[in-house]
């Protein structure tokens, strides 16, 4: 078999297909995956053992652009691919294994995608979770009734990112950090929107507590969560700021997934940093607002789901249609750190 997998855009989704691929190496051990995704995503899939090659896709999120995804159909036709799996649900992403010639085309049941897939899934909201949907597809359509034709989430293979040891103590030293004590993550930022975010200064409360318990913390996100990072420090009292570390915004998304792995626990919104964080070996901590871990818990072997039970949630909304955010205010710092106890 030689696989193309027409991957997701977020990088949280990305590391839940890893399930996939590995479901489909354990049928085929002799097969060759290899993943189109967005450039963002292509250090992720370089460190699962599964793929054999990252494809960069060329083309922008949400482009149509019919042209360009002939183009490129063509020219992946060279590759003979005896098998494409399309994870997105787009009409628009089933059309470059459809222009590549792949035989055998298999995807949910999405928007137009009649006659672009041969093996078309039309029962995807009879599995609960999207790495239920993903492990499906890797199974004959007559075997995939429901979710309890996998045997539960727990039975699942979930995704395991290599980290190289050498290269993470490289990272380590480059950001001038240590192991001296116990690390804790925090990941404040989701690409989202506001209403997956946790105030940044119950993060503050948890911090100060952890650096009192004599333990440091390190804090992810891209360059748009840095002024959280900093709020957060700020809010942290004085004495302890010394054992809080800003790394929103400086590091690479690789260098992050090494650094994460180097942490003892992770406290994250529910976001892509919180599935690398799992699929890295930490124990996390997923605090949920508007979204819920009935559709994408992260999948690490320790976790605790964190929510309050506000009538309104989960809207999945960006923003809070009524203005008042109480599914992530009204969450107290202290059910976070109960979680240590």
């Amino acid at each position: 078999m030689r696989i193309l997998v027409i991957g997701p855009s977020w990088v949280g989704d990305m590391v839940m297909s890893q399930s996939l691929y590995i479901t489909l190496k354990k049928q085929h051990p002799d097969a060759i995956i290899d993943v189109l995704a967005p450039a963002w995503c292509k250090p992720i899939l370089e460190r699962m053992p599964e793929v054999y090659q990252a494809i960069e896709m060329p083309l922008g999120h949400g482009d149509f652009n019919f042209l360009g995804r002939r183009a490129l159909g063509k020219e992946l036709k060279h590759q003979d691919y005896t098998h494409a799996f399309i994870l997105p649900n787009s009409a628009k992403s089933a059309l470059i294994p459809w222009f590549a010639g792949i035989p055998i085309r298999i995807g949910w049941k999405g928007e137009m995608r009649y006659g672009l897939l041969t093996d078309l899934r039309n029962n995807k909201k009879d599995f609960q979770y999207m790495v239920e949907r993903y492990v499906a597809l890797a199974h004959p359509k007559e075997m995939m009734k429901n979710s309890s034709s996998l045997g539960g989430l727990h039975t699942l293979p979930k995704p395991q990112l290599h980290i190289d040891s050498f290269t993470q103590n490289l990272t380590i030293e480059k950001f001038e950090l240590n192991l001296n004590s116990t690390v804790i993550g925090l990941c404040p930022g989701a690409e989202f929107g506001p209403a997956k975010q946790w105030p940044a200064e119950h993060y503050a409360t948890v911090a100060n507590e952890m650096v009192r318990q004599g333990k440091q913390v390190w804090i992810f996100g891209s360059i748009k969560d840095k002024p959280t990072a900093e709020t957060i420090k700020n809010l942290v009292e004085e004495q302890n700021q010394s054992q809080i570390y800003i790394l929103a915004g400086k590091t690479s998304l690789i260098e992050a997934v090494d650094l994460l792995a180097a942490c003892h626990t992770v406290i994250s919104n529910d976001s892509g940093l919180m599935h690398v964080a799992a699929a890295v070996g930490c124990e996390v901590i997923g605090i949920y607002g508007s979204t819920s871990p009935e559709y994408t818990p992260p999948l690490a072997e320790k976790v605790s789901i964190i929510h309050t039970n506000i009538e309104c949630r989960p809207c999945f909304k960006r923003d809070c249609p009524l203005g008042h955010l109480k599914c992530l205010k009204d969450l107290p710092p202290q059910m976070i750190l109960d979680c240590f106890k």
